[in-house]
């Protein structure tokens, strides 16, 4: 097989957070695959084909990547933030696993600065210490299961980075997760709202967990709820280094 592919992480929205290797890869490209907000995001030049498509298609999307590759193409599959981070990465391997003929392609994954790092960077420091990641949209796993995870995330104290809070058709899950994190004794905890970061829209807000509303999150915003230990410090807020 001469054709090559890549999944690579465009980041959270800013052109400098895009690594070089990144910009290597996409410079080398003939053809880009991705959701179509993301391949927007890719500049158009002779040469080069771009192939957007739709939410929701993950594995369809995948399996065309594999196949131009498979046909010799040099492909790159854009994510925002990092590939592997609730992104095309793992859909792309998942893809493969069914053409076993596909398996000796040659494939890099290249990582990318993924939302709860550049939230993070922008409000100081909460996840200096232990933190975990909890993807808050229920269509690929049952709502139930995120019940849980929220529940011991919070019983185990680990600031909790939250993607894919809220959504126009699913707007009761955000609100369902501020009632079990208060249920859980989170109430005092910071909670960080960063929206857009690293592009111009970008708004950063913090609270007190038993004062934040639903309607603070969507879909372009990451929230973190800090751990118990984070403290202020000015405009910042960050995790202390030593927990006792």
């Amino acid at each position: 097989m001469t054709g090559t592919l890549t999944i690579a992480g465009l980041g959270p929205g800013d052109e400098a957070l895009v690594t070089p290797e990144v910009s290597a890869a996409l410079a080398m490209a003939t053809d880009i695959v991705g959701y179509a907000p993301y391949v927007t995001r890719v500049q158009p030049r002779d040469g080069l084909t771009l192939h957007p498509s739709d939410n929701r298609v993950e594995l369809q999307r995948a399996g065309e990547a594999l196949r131009l590759a498979a046909e010799g193409k040099h492909v790159v599959v854009v994510s925002s933030g990092d590939p592997g981070v609730f992104a095309m990465a793992s859909a792309v391997f998942e893809a493969l696993e069914s053409v076993p003929q596909w398996h000796d392609l040659p494939i890099r994954v290249l990582p990318g600065v993924t939302a709860m790092l550049a939230a993070a960077a922008s409000a100081g420091a909460p996840l200096g210490h232990d933190f975990c990641a909890i993807n808050l949209s229920d269509n690929l796993k049952p709502w139930p299961l995120i019940e849980q995870r929220l529940r011991l995330a919070a019983e185990a104290d680990f600031a909790i980075a939250m993607y894919n809070p809220r959504s126009a058709s699913r707007p009761e899950g955000f609100a369902r997760t501020l009632e079990i994190l208060k249920e859980a004794g989170c109430g005092e905890r910071i909670v960080i709202f960063a929206r857009a970061v690293s592009t111009p829209e970008q708004r950063i807000e913090t609270v007190e967990l038993r004062a934040a509303k639903p309607e603070m999150a969507d879909m372009r915003t990451l929230v973190i709820v800090c751990n118990s230990a984070t403290r202020r410090v000015g405009r910042w807020v960050y995790a202390p280094r030593q927990v006792r």
